[in-house]
């Protein structure tokens, strides 16, 4: 007799449904490297080289595609999240270095989040006295609250905000056919300065926070071997959409601020740039979508680093898991938060 309790194929749940179900790690992982620093790249890129450096973007794709795939892979083959692996391969010592350097740069990014929100919201009049420590509140009350599906679900809503990046570039009005001739034909400067924003460029778009949010996130859903190829599905789809955002900002800023010469130093300024040649709206746009990215990556940098730091140590054999408790803010987290009076000193 035929054992109909057998598991379904991979086959089996390749339905709409399915797809839609496992979509959500690999689109959050690749969509929070969007952040104050990425756009901020991804402008200057723009606005200082038009095009020209378009080319880049399908190569990143690629690059993004096999990294999120390969800890997606790691996470639904062997069910523990990077920093668990990193323990039990290279042991305590090289563990605890890893993770130090993890805790550093991520305080850091966090910074750059958190001084992205205020320098965002100063275009609306909000002071960053007022806006940072009431934005870190509502991290904190998000990051505390219900499970990590319902906080993915909330922080993949606040990701629909990056359409207005799409929409501020069809307000500026490209030329769309010298656009596609940039993308495909690759536009290589011997300038210590282009090298610079392309070496820039990989950093935003691949960073190592990323890796480990991607494959804790499979870690929690339970995604097991025959989830591979709906998860392939998830980090393909959400790589393909953090390069599309990124495309649209460098053709908005390269076709705005290019032409008129000017030079920016982060978001905020190409921001302001944008108005007196676009209109107020371009501004609006841009601004709201700078806040909404920094928003995002600051909901999940604390919980991916306390998450990390706190699995990392752990005896081999075990599975740690990286639940609303972890994703919660622990004391291995705390660097992080303290950046936040760091964030208003510095936009003051």
């Amino acid at each position: 007799m035929q054992n109909t309790n057998q598991k379904p194929s991979t086959k089996q749940k390749l339905t709409i449904a399915a797809i839609f179900g496992a979509m959500g790690p690999g689109l959050l992982a690749a969509l929070s490297g969007n952040d104050a620093g990425g756009i901020a790249t991804y402008s200057s890129a723009g606005a200082s080289y038009g095009y020209k450096m378009l080319w880049m973007l399908p190569v990143m794709t690629v690059l993004l595609i096999v990294t999120q795939e390969t800890a997606a892979r790691c996470g639904c083959v062997t069910g523990k999240g990077l920093a668990s692996l990193i323990r039990e391969r290279f042991g305590v010592r090289k563990s605890v270095l890893a993770m130090a350097a993890l805790l550093i740069a991520n305080t850091a990014v966090t910074i750059s989040e958190f001084a992205g929100i205020a320098s965002g919201l100063a275009l609306f009049g909000v002071p960053a006295s007022i806006s940072v420590p009431l934005v870190a509140l509502l991290v904190w009350m998000l990051t505390m609250s219900g499970s990590f599906q319902r906080i993915e679900k909330i922080l993949l809503l606040v990701s629909c905000v990056f359409v207005t990046y799409i929409v501020a570039a069809f307000m500026a009005g490209p030329n769309w056919g010298e656009v596609a001739v940039d993308l495909v034909v690759p536009n290589i400067q011997n300038d210590p300065s282009y090298v610079s924003l392309v070496v820039a460029t990989i950093g935003t778009t691949i960073a190592p926070w990323m890796i480990f949010l991607a494959q804790n996130n499979v870690v929690d859903k339970n995604a097991g071997e025959d989830d591979i190829v709906l998860q392939r599905i998830d980090t393909v789809s959400g790589s393909i959409t953090a390069d599309i955002i990124a495309g649209f900002i460098i053709i908005t800023t390269g076709t705005v601020l290019f032409p008129a010469g000017i030079q920016i130093s982060d978001a905020a300024d190409a921001a302001r740039a944008l108005e007196p040649i676009a209109g107020q709206w371009s501004t609006v746009l841009f601004a709201s979508g700078l806040v909404a990215a920094s928003f995002l990556a600051a909901c999940v940098l604390p919980g991916v680093t306390s998450s990390a730091i706190c699995a990392a140590p752990i005896v081999a054999g075990t599975r740690p898991r990286f639940t609303a408790a972890s994703l919660r803010p622990s004391s291995a987290s705390l660097p992080c938060w303290c950046s936040c009076p760091a964030s208003i000193c510095s936009r003051l």
